[in-house]
């Protein structure tokens, strides 16, 4: 599998070119990498990743992108609808999560450049504050062992001592007693995910919202996944918990517009039920030589594009359209539930919605992965038990998809039993299933880390 599969198709630039390349030319490359690679997600037979899958709605995103894509939103002065874009966005989030529960404090937020921006900001207000109000030198913060990892790289970065807690192994969720065990003088906040990534489970908000109460310390739910569809599952009538600020002792909560909000990848919400805790992370310097200078986060410069295009989807779907988006997927992750739970070798784990992650107690679940993906299917994988997990999104939704899942795994199954005494060749890497075991797949991992890690030996080497 090659690392840089276009090398022999397109120029390779390892310089800015002297001359620069027609326009048209450019276009015309891109439009061959662009139509082909949408090709794979097309089929519906990718978890995640591809939240909508109308191309008439990105190309509606990609209009009000490029028309505010020059523009800093930095420059308030210059360019006040950035000011109008990204107020609205939190307002409406605000409204979507019941911010009008919230009657002692003035709930406020902040778009950010994505699900681990809102987590990371969301730590630092409450390092900030408990540093400032509370003397706290020493801060941990306690979430679930299934939540994201962009709470142990914001803890990282910032300082935090981060603890986790155990799952109940059956319900897939956080067991709220061992996260009261270690809950000390120096916790500044504690953590619950609607749901978590792994296995679309929702934690016990309610119980952890008593319990922040109880101790004095902030509750941030992680909603990046679930933020923008969970609540329009509760209006349809779906057996989904109490996770927003209706729940007394919520503090801080994520929500992903890229996600299920539809927007354009690169923006998230991260909502306060109090102004003061996100005023905490602000970031003042009045004494440069520049000029006086603020920042509301980490970033500085971004480009207004995103906000208007975020804006834009939230407004061209309304209630009603999120709701009939909504219906669809939640449907669809139905009828692929019902596929697993038809085969006694399978277990779906916990109480899932739209996001389902299934094992086996019988054989390794990746013999069925090795399986599915003969026929085209890209799961995201876990670990610790090993399963596969389905995140449902538009494109499962198109008619057939559903159904040739079933069929599908109707063959897996006995493939997988066939091989149970055997190694299977998959292995978990976030975002995916690849093969780990045979010479190929490791390949591939070792592949997707160097890119991450030394993004330059994307390029191939010089001869």
């Amino acid at each position: 599998m090659s690392d840089y599969p276009y090398a022999e198709r397109f120029t390779v630039h390892r310089s800015i070119p002297e001359t620069g390349r027609s326009r048209e030319e450019l276009l015309d490359e891109l439009r061959q990498m662009a139509t082909e690679e949408d090709r794979v997600w097309e089929t519906g037979k990718v978890s995640g990743s591809y939240y909508c899958g109308d191309h008439g709605h990105y190309d509606f995103l990609t209009e009000a992108f490029g028309l505010f894509a020059h523009v800093n939103a930095l420059q308030r002065d210059i360019c006040p609808s950035a000011t109008k874009f990204e107020g609205e966005i939190i307002a409406m989030t605000l409204d979507m999560l019941h911010a009008e529960a919230v009657t002692d404090t003035e709930p406020a937020g902040m778009v950010t450049s994505g699900g681990t921006g809102s987590i990371v900001h969301a730590l630092l207000a409450y390092r900030e504050r408990a540093r400032n109000s509370q003397g706290i030198t020493s801060p941990n913060v306690v979430k679930p062992e299934t939540a994201h990892p962009a709470f142990d790289k914001g803890c990282h970065l910032f300082g935090i001592e981060l603890r986790r807690a155990p799952v109940d192994p059956a319900t897939g969720t956080v067991d709220v007693d061992a996260v009261a065990d270690l809950i000390d003088h120096d916790t500044i906040a504690i953590v619950g995910s609607a749901p978590n990534y792994g296995y679309g489970t929702i934690d016990p908000i309610e119980q952890l919202g008593a319990l922040a109460l109880e101790r004095g310390v902030g509750l941030h739910v992680d909603g990046c996944l679930g933020g923008f569809i969970l609540p329009w599952g509760r209006d349809l009538g779906y057996d989904i918990p109490l996770f927003d600020y209706r729940v007394p002792g919520v503090t801080t909560i994520s929500a992903d517009t890229h996600k299920y909000g539809y927007g354009l990848k690169g923006t998230s919400v991260l909502t306060f039920r109090d102004r003061e805790l996100r005023n905490s992370q602000y970031f003042f310097l009045t004494d440069w030589s520049g000029g006086k200078y603020c920042s509301p986060g980490m970033d500085g410069s971004r480009s207004s594009g995103l906000l208007a295009a975020t804006w834009a989807a939230l407004v061209s779907y309304g209630k009603e359209g999120y709701r009939a988006k909504a219906a669809e997927i939640f449907a669809t992750a139905e009828k692929m539930q019902e596929a697993v739970r038809s085969h006694p070798e399978l277990r779906i784990i916990g109480n899932p919605t739209f996001c389902f992650s299934f094992t086996s107690d019988e054989f390794d679940i990746y013999h069925v992965n090795d399986f599915m993906r003969l026929r085209g299917w890209r799961f995201n994988g876990q670990q610790y038990p090993n399963a596969i997990h389905m995140a449902v999104t538009g494109p499962q939704t198109q008619e057939g998809v559903a159904e040739q899942f079933a069929a599908d795994l109707a063959e897996a199954v006995p493939y997988a039993v066939e091989r149970k005494d055997e190694p299977a060749s998959s292995a978990a890497i976030y975002g995916g299933v690849v093969g780990g075991l045979d010479e190929e797949a490791d390949e591939f991992i070792r592949m997707v880390m160097a890119q991450m890690m030394d993004a330059h030996q994307a390029v191939p080497p010089l001869p």
